[in-house]
């Protein structure tokens, strides 16, 4: 059996944290929302504001717990491509925050799923 490519244990990380968020009556509005180089795993509202969300999954925390892995450089790519999302379709007034979701599961156990709202904001 070979091992699973990042992007399979991305894919796999970001089907969780949509049927997570579902679950907790969010509605999905994107995925994968590319903007230029910069990318949005999930737009999402919560009857409350626009919620950007970066999903990072790993099968093991030997080399730190997921979140560890939400760097300044792709915060910053979040901003750029959440602003994108917001122009074209004209929300520059809706209230967004930015939220992730760290998962970490190994083989076919059960995922650990961590929820941050409002993981970070725009300075």
């Amino acid at each position: 059996m070979s091992a699973k490519t990042t992007r399979q244990i991305g894919d796999e990380g970001e089907e969780l944290a949509v049927s997570y968020l579902e679950s907790k009556g969010y509605i999905i509005l994107d995925r994968n929302y590319y903007f230029e180089r910069a990318e949005v795993d999930i737009v999402a509202y919560d009857e409350t504001c626009i919620v950007f969300v970066e999903v990072k999954k790993r099968t093991t925390e030997k080399f730190g717990k997921p979140e560890e892995f939400v760097t300044k450089s792709k915060i910053e790519n979040l901003y750029k491509a959440a602003e994108a999302w917001i122009y074209e379709r004209k929300m520059d007034t809706a209230p967004a925050r930015f939220d992730v979701i760290a998962i970490t599961q190994q083989h076919n156990e059960a995922p650990d799923i961590k929820h941050y709202e409002d993981a970070f904001r725009k300075r």
